[in-house]
C-alpha cells in the first residue's frame, strides 16, 4: 500500500472515529466499514486513470508525400497524404453519412506559384458502433489522400515546403474525442522548366486513387 492510500486511509479513520463518538457508535464495527469504502474509492480512481482516452491529436499519424523530383515549372504533381489510425480508432469519412458528423479534411498553405486543382479522397466503409442506431461511413486503420496540384513560371525555383493541415474527429466504439487538426509537411524541389525529372513513390502513386 502506498504513501497516498495510507493517508486518504487515515483522514476517513479518523473522520469516522469523530462522528462516532459524537453519535455513541462503537469504533470497531466501523474500522472495516471505512476501510472498504477507502479501497473502493482508490480502486474506481485507478480504473478511471487507466481508461483515460489519448490526446486526439495522437490517434492519427499523416505523412506526406510527392509524385515528382523535381517538380518543374509548368507541370502538374501530386501529393499523396497517407494516414494511420491509432488501433480500435476510426475517423469520420470525407462525406459522412451523417450531417452531425464533422467530416475530414484536408487544407494546404500554397507557395506562389502552386495552384490545387482537385483533392480526392476515399469513400470510406460503413461501420455499425455502439453510440449509433445506425452504421456510419469512415475511415479505419489507414487511409490515403491524393491532390492534384500544378506550377506555374512564377513558381520560387529551389526547395520549397507546403504546410498542410489534417482536421478530423477520431473515436472508438463508445465515444468521440474532441475534433482536432494535425500539421502535416510535404517537400519538394521546384526546378526551371526544362529541367528532366523522375516519378518518386510510385508503390504510392501509380495505383488509382480511391474515389
Amino acid at each position: 500500500m502506498n504513501s497516498n492510500t495510507k493517508s486518504v486511509l487515515e483522514m476517513l479513520k479518523v473522520r469516522m472515529i469523530i462522528q462516532a463518538k459524537n453519535s455513541g457508535r462503537l469504533v470497531s464495527c466501523l474500522i472495516p466499514r471505512i476501510i472498504f469504502l477507502a479501497i473502493a474509492f482508490i480502486t474506481l480512481t485507478a480504473a478511471a486513470q487507466d481508461s483515460a482516452f489519448p490526446a486526439a491529436s495522437s490517434v492519427l499519424q499523416p505523412q506526406a508525400y510527392v509524385s515528382l523530383q523535381p517538380v518543374p515549372r509548368g507541370r502538374a504533381f501530386e501529393i499523396a497524404v497517407v494516414a494511420k489510425i491509432s488501433p480500435g480508432f476510426h475517423i469520420n469519412a470525407h462525406m459522412p453519412s451523417e450531417d452531425y458528423l464533422i467530416p475530414t479534411k484536408i487544407t494546404a498553405d500554397l507557395s506562389p506559384g502552386i495552384f490545387l486543382v482537385e483533392t480526392t479522397y476515399p469513400r470510406g466503409v460503413m461501420r455499425a458502433f455502439r453510440f449509433s442506431k445506425t452504421p456510419l461511413r469512415v475511415y479505419e486503420d489507414a487511409f490515403t489522400v491524393r491532390m492534384k496540384l500544378r506550377t506555374n513560371g512564377t513558381a520560387p525555383i529551389g526547395p520549397q515546403k507546403i504546410a498542410l493541415s489534417v482536421g478530423y474527429q477520431a473515436c472508438n466504439q463508445d465515444a468521440c474525442l474532441p475534433p482536432t487538426k494535425i500539421p502535416v509537411t510535404a517537400s519538394l524541389e521546384i526546378a526551371a522548366a526544362d529541367t528532366p525529372t523522375h516519378p518518386a513513390h510510385t508503390d504510392i502513386f501509380t495505383s488509382a486513387p480511391a474515389k
